[in-house]
């Protein structure tokens, strides 16, 4: 799957201490705040933004074509969180969506893409998760209308992310493991889900929010050709197409604008490469 193959804010400029820290809690406080952007879906959502005091605390519904789903508490709370999980349940959960209790964890979390998450930085995930403030926020159970699989897979063992040298490789890496673009932006095969060897980055899946309809969008070069690099980043971290109109959500517009200008150019190297489609 990783081989499918200036305008910088402030706010990025303020990432690269972050993306190139040491620790694992600030790695994990670079991540979330940026790429893998967890609180797009399981922080409570306001008018105005993220709700204040309630980080990851859940509760996000989803009335989807499978069903209805409510995003986890995944605050340390110990009674509606994780804060009775270990590290290495919670890192099982993330990459091969089961819970300690043995029950799957369905849409719209991407198990399949979260198993490729490198070692390294699931631990800095648990790491900054561990770190949030504790929520008490009881979450209504999800109700399927679809079977769940038993498994996504064999148990995950170790995995590696890709040199930051290989720029087309990490930017894939950005884009599937981690940031899960690859999810939203590739048209569905014939079993329903994206199918990411001939529909790659082709878009057109319909999203309905309180926003109304937002349609994802072609990210081949067949639809980017015209945009210069700059146009790009502008469409990821402020959501704003070149002639200027904005973007709706689900894209994270909020946390893509905390991106390194590394993994930018990671990124974009990945989206230049990927198949005309």
């Amino acid at each position: 799957m990783l081989r499918l193959g200036a305008f910088v804010s402030a706010a990025v400029l303020a990432g690269i201490g972050i993306a190139s820290a040491q620790t694992p809690l600030e790695r994990g406080k670079y991540l979330m705040n940026s790429i893998v952007a967890c609180g797009n879906c399981h922080t409570p959502q306001t008018p105005q933004g993220p709700a204040p005091g309630r980080e990851l605390a859940g509760g996000t519904k989803f009335d989807e074509a499978f069903g209805v789903a409510y995003a986890s508490n995944i605050t340390p709370d110990p009674e509606t969180g994780i804060g009775r999980w270990s590290d290495r349940e919670l890192i099982t959960a993330i990459r091969e969506g089961k819970r300690p209790d043995g029950s799957i964890i369905g849409p719209p979390m991407p198990i399949a893409l979260y198993r490729g998450i490198s070692d390294a930085d699931v631990e800095a995930i648990v790491a900054y998760i561990r770190a949030t403030p504790p929520v008490t926020n009881k979450v209504a159970k999800s109700e399927y209308k679809v079977p769940l699989p038993p498994t996504y897979g064999p148990p995950v063992t170790t995995v590696s992310a890709p040199a930051r040298t290989d720029k087309i490789m990490y930017g894939g890496y950005l884009a599937s493991a981690l940031g899960h673009c690859i999810e939203c932006h590739s048209a569905p095969g014939r079993n329903g889900a994206p199918d990411f060897v001939n529909q790659l980055g082709v878009g057109g899946i319909h999203f309905r929010g309180p926003w109304g309809l937002s349609i994802s969008r072609n990210i081949t070069p067949t639809n980017l050709r015209d945009w210069s690099d700059a146009d790009v980043i502008r469409a990821i971290i402020g959501g704003v197409r070149p002639g200027g109109e904005r973007l709706k959500p689900p894209m994270a517009y909020g946390y893509y604008k905390n991106m390194a200008p590394e993994d930018l150019d990671a990124l974009i190297a990945w989206l230049r490469n990927l198949p005309p489609k």
